[in-house]
């Protein structure tokens, strides 16, 4: 009986860790190069998205949050404007 509970607590595991993998998509590396933003704080201001090539000259606003013009860019590149 133990056996059998092993064997199907293994196999749920198992599948549970395949729905994450699935749900995670396709991840890259951390390491130089790999990120998705750069931002500017002198001389002047400005972030930029190296995915959508979405750029912003206000930093502090993006600092504080305002990620909406970049979700949006992130959107229309990959969806085509369907979401």
């Amino acid at each position: 009986m133990r056996m059998l509970k092993s064997k199907l607590l293994d196999l749920k595991e198992k599948e549970n860790k395949e729905k994450i993998e699935d749900l995670k998509g396709n991840q890259m590396d951390i390491a130089w190069g790999s990120q998705i933003r750069s931002y500017v704080f002198c001389p002047y201001t400005m972030v930029k998205d190296h995915r959508t090539n979405y750029e912003v000259g206000n930093v502090q606003a993006v600092m504080d949050g305002d990620l909406n013009g970049f979700i949006d860019a992130y959107l229309k590149l990959n969806y085509g404007g369907r979401c």
